[in-house]
């Protein structure tokens, strides 16, 4: 019986910071990830003092949300803000989770879907009537598996 080869997929083989980086370069390259206009003067969420200083920030978000849909299949907003969120410095109060904002999320995911890579997952076996959130398509699948 011959060895078959395995392919090996690069979002589980590369550490994900470096799969990340590597993804948000490709994403630049696509017309429709362009970061909107308003994107210098906000925060990423609630916890955040100071608007986001990073000037790739949007495509190293994009890069990670797609990822995060690759590997847990069906991913909604709402998960993806508490993923995102972090603790809020109250001064002598002690911290408090917070989730970060759903614009920037929301707004990502939408020109996700613009591009073919994602689509609104129709409803799930054991879930109610309600949009459970998005998934990838199979275009989305290979453009994620190609990069290396």
């Amino acid at each position: 019986m011959p060895m078959e080869k395995i392919e090996k997929n690069p979002i589980y083989e590369l550490p994900a910071q470096e799969y990340n980086l590597k993804l948000a370069k490709a994403l630049k390259k696509i017309p429709e990830f362009l970061p909107p206009e308003w994107i210098e003067f906000v925060k990423s969420g609630p916890s955040k003092e100071r608007p986001i200083d990073d000037p790739d920030f949007w495509y190293k978000r994009s890069a990670s949300i797609l990822r995060q849909i690759y590997k847990k299949g069906i991913v909604g907003v709402n998960r993806l803000r508490t993923k995102y969120g972090s603790k809020k410095v109250r001064g002598a109060k002690p911290e408090k989770f917070k989730k970060s904002g759903g614009k920037i999320i929301r707004k990502i995911l939408q020109q996700a879907d613009n591009a073919g890579f994602t689509e609104i997952a129709k409803t799930v076996k054991g879930i109610k009537e309600k949009r459970p959130g998005r998934k990838l398509t199979e275009k989305g699948k290979k453009f994620l598996e190609e990069i290396k």
